[in-house]
């Protein structure tokens, strides 16, 4: 019951609900990157409660390649009695190319004035259209700044800079915390266009969540589904099923183990111990690169523990709810294994 629900997710990318309170700031609440793959340091154990504490331990810690990230845009939400509800936005002027994968760009003035093509009879599924950036925009959004409740920003992944073999990018949605509203509209509207490394969001030492969508493993029966028993040889029916199901009152309860989908689910993975944050790929990239994934390029994160989801999976960070209220500085790393993962 500590997993569920067992739902398979319709994306690959998981949704964050719900945002900490921070009293520093402005500052963002949150980074992406993608999942390289799992290896083992040395480090000097620094619990302060442990019996192993200033000794050497190899852990396993999980390498996410965290490229810089543009911030495409600002938008503003207002609160009812239902909640919060989008106000409005202001877009970057100069989008990158690879965004036409995402959205349906807007047409300049010379492209207006050449001769339309004429239209074919298949009617096809058009991509959404991206919001026109006027320089208006941000003026609208200064001049309503009573009105909103909460401000954030679109950062938008670079997949090129990584090992991930695709190029459309990635748009997470991060709410900008600490200070009022015109601080953070200021904090935003300096960072409008311009990327931002993880770096400026992130400290070595800190605790983080990690939301991700777990690896799929299809329609499964309840053995490996929920770890049961097998029925011995001479059960009825069947062997890899569940002896009593339910009675006939008050019916199946919904903890009872049933076969379904299994995998695919998003999980998000607490008071996560962030090691290290580097710029050299090639200091944890062990020989051959990692399996399934590559050679790491530019900036990594190194953090401590399992992350949920397979390799070149999108990782959505976030500051820690339940965080420690005192941060502790990042233990000591002796070494880091980059021998080869393929057995040679």
């Amino acid at each position: 019951m500590g997993v569920w629900p067992r739902v398979r997710q319709h994306s690959q990318v998981a949704k964050v609900r719900s945002w900490p309170t921070v009293k520093d700031g402005p500052r963002l609440l949150g980074f992406l990157g993608y999942k390289s793959g799992m290896t083992q340091a040395i480090l000097i154990n620094d619990e302060p409660h442990s019996p192993y504490k200033g000794r050497e331990r190899v852990r396993a810690v999980t390498i996410l390649e965290t490229p810089p990230a543009l911030v495409a845009a600002i938008r503003t939400y207002s609160k009812n009695e239902w909640g919060l509800k989008s106000q409005s936005e202001a877009w970057t002027k100069e989008p990158p190319k690879d965004f036409e994968r995402l959205f349906t760009q807007p047409k300049t003035e010379q492209k207006e004035e050449s001769k339309e093509k004429p239209k074919s009879k298949d009617k096809k599924k058009e991509k959404a259209k991206q919001p026109k950036a006027t320089p208006d925009a941000l003026q609208k959004l200064a001049a309503n700044l009573n009105e909103v409740a909460e401000l954030r920003v679109l950062l938008a992944s670079q997949p090129r800079l990584t090992s991930v073999p695709k190029k459309k990018p990635d748009l997470f949605e991060v709410t900008v915390g600490g200070g009022t509203i015109q601080e953070r509209f200021n904090f935003a509207k300096d960072l409008l266009g311009k990327t931002v490394e993880i770096s400026t969001v992130f400290k070595e030492g800190q605790q983080v969540n990690a939301l991700a969508v777990s690896r799929g493993r299809g329609f499964q029966g309840p053995v490996k589904r929920f770890g049961i028993s097998i029925l011995r040889h001479k059960a009825r029916k069947t062997k890899r099923g569940v002896g009593a199901i339910s009675g006939r009152h008050p019916g199946i309860l919904h903890t009872t183990p049933r076969p379904g989908q299994m995998g695919l689910h998003q999980r998000t993975a607490l008071n996560l111990r962030l090691l290290k944050i580097g710029t050299k790929g090639e200091d944890v990239t062990p020989k051959g690169g990692f399996l399934r994934y590559g050679i790491i390029n530019g900036p990594y994160t190194m953090i401590l523990g399992a992350v949920p989801g397979p390799s070149k999976r999108l990782i959505k960070l976030r500051v820690g709810i339940r965080a420690e209220p005192t941060p502790i500085p990042a233990p000591r790393i002796i070494s880091i294994d980059t021998t080869s993962k393929q057995g040679h």
